[in-house]
């Protein structure tokens, strides 16, 4: 009958037929599998899929959907940790769990300018998900993305790579970037930073998109870059530290370490 066998109620491989077969095939569009092969059928294709599935969540990669596959499909919701494969980076592992790339490498304690390889272990931070939170408007491709760093930039007379740099930094473009203490979007903003902007920079509400998000990301650096005279090192630690901890304490271990990465990553995104 429709909708049995459950997922979950028998070890599928190549050859299986049912809506159980369906179900994974549909979880499994993520990693590759096109819209047209779930058709209820585990075929070698299913199994390629399911391959890609397993070896990033750590599971024997035998293209078997078993015990420690289905166990795996049940975390929806706070993955804790990731084996990296051939050609990943912080900043695709970060994009697959929506998280900062910048969060990901702190949770290691490993510098993101690091050299990760197959088989490591990186431990994920708080909020790290494989299905993408609900954010305001239609995604945003980092095409989009980055057109409106640079049309932002412009209008408040920031370097646009500085911007680019900045948001690549925070995000690496993504939209739906939600950090731990709350930090939101492109340009990673506390809302209480994104009222200040609207309320006492420009004077109007900004939608909560990722328009808005660079719009009022970008207007917060120029502001930061005022408050230092222009000074891009001190104005990126006012930035991630703030400007009043700045004056009065100097630049944190881990700022400095912020501002140089940003800084590396200038004119290369």
């Amino acid at each position: 009958p429709r909708g049995r066998p459950l997922l979950g109620q028998r070890e599928l491989a190549v050859g299986a037929v049912g809506w159980d077969v369906a179900v994974l095939e549909f979880r499994l569009r993520r990693n590759g599998l096109p819209r047209s092969a779930v058709d209820g059928r585990f075929t070698r294709s299913t199994a390629t899929a399911l391959e890609r599935y397993q070896r990033r969540q750590g599971v024997v990669p035998d293209g078997i959907a078993g015990p420690n596959t289905y166990r795996a499909l049940a975390r929806r919701v706070g993955a804790r940790e990731h084996v990296v494969q051939w050609g990943e980076s912080f900043f695709s592992i970060a994009a697959h769990y929506h998280v900062s790339p910048w969060q990901l490498a702190r949770r290691n304690r490993i510098p993101l300018t690091s050299v990760i390889v197959p088989d490591q272990r990186l431990a994920l931070p708080r909020g790290a998900r494989l299905s993408a939170p609900a954010v305001a408007g239609p995604p945003a491709s980092r095409d989009a993305v980055r057109v409106a760093i640079d049309r932002w930039a412009r209008v408040y007379g920031v370097d646009p790579a500085l911007a680019r740099a900045l948001a690549w930094m925070e995000s690496g473009f993504q939209q739906d970037v939600v950090s731990s203490v709350g930090a939101i979007g492109v340009m990673q903003l506390l809302p209480e930073t994104w009222e200040f902007v609207d309320t006492v920079l420009l004077g109007v509400r900004t939608p909560r998109n990722y328009e808005g998000n660079v719009r009022a990301g970008v207007r917060y650096l120029r502001w930061q870059l005022d408050e230092f005279g222009g000074n891009r090192r001190l104005a990126l630690a006012g930035w991630y530290q703030g400007a009043r901890a700045v004056r009065e304490i100097g630049l944190y271990d881990d700022t400095k370490l912020f501002v140089r990465v940003v800084l590396q990553l200038y004119g290369t995104v």
